[in-house]
């Protein structure tokens, strides 16, 4: 079962970043997200979901494929593409994996303009390495499905290191 996890910034990019750091890291296999997605709440209030995977495209991919084999049995290869394209892009477009979009809505009209929040479902994590490499994005815990100690010990985690790697790099640069 995955863990959901969600964590606002300041920033409109700064979900954007630390989701690349993650992809970066679940490459390492440091880290094994089902689903991660970004909400930007624009400065004029607008929210926008950002997900990692297109579904429709994926689908009028697939649907493509199979239209063509099918128009190919029917002599009518380009109208089973062009059927198979609609009737994928619809079925992606209606299928929702991961972490449900309108949660995601719900939760981006409660941030403030200028900010963005990462939404993450996590299989699998090593998460003293994976915290290390976070951790210097900072964030908001909004919601999790840890358990209280995990959930306060994931935002003392996220408030602390950040200032802490700050101090550190000051105090380097001081030398």
């Amino acid at each position: 079962m995955a863990d959901l996890i969600a964590v606002s910034y300041d920033s409109q990019y700064k979900a954007e970043e630390v989701r690349l750091a993650l992809l970066k890291l679940q490459k390492q296999h440091l880290i094994e997200l089902e689903d991660a997605a970004v909400v930007v709440k624009n400065e004029d209030g607008k929210v926008k979901l950002n997900q990692a995977i297109n579904l429709a495209a994926a689908g009028a991919a697939s649907g493509s494929f199979w239209g063509l084999l099918i128009g190919l049995l029917f002599l009518s290869p380009l109208l089973g593409v062009a059927v198979g394209a609609a009737g994928g892009a619809i079925g992606g477009a209606l299928s929702d994996i991961g972490v449900d979009d309108n949660f995601m809505r719900e939760l981006g009209e409660t941030m403030q303009p200028g900010s963005s929040a990462l939404f993450i479902l996590v299989r699998k994590v090593t998460p003293d390495k994976v915290l290390d490499e976070v951790a210097q994005f900072g964030g908001k815990v909004l919601r999790t499905s840890l358990s209280k100690d995990q959930e306060a010990q994931l935002q003392e985690t996220l408030s602390n290191r950040g200032i802490e790697l700050d101090k550190v790099h000051a105090e380097a640069t001081e030398s």
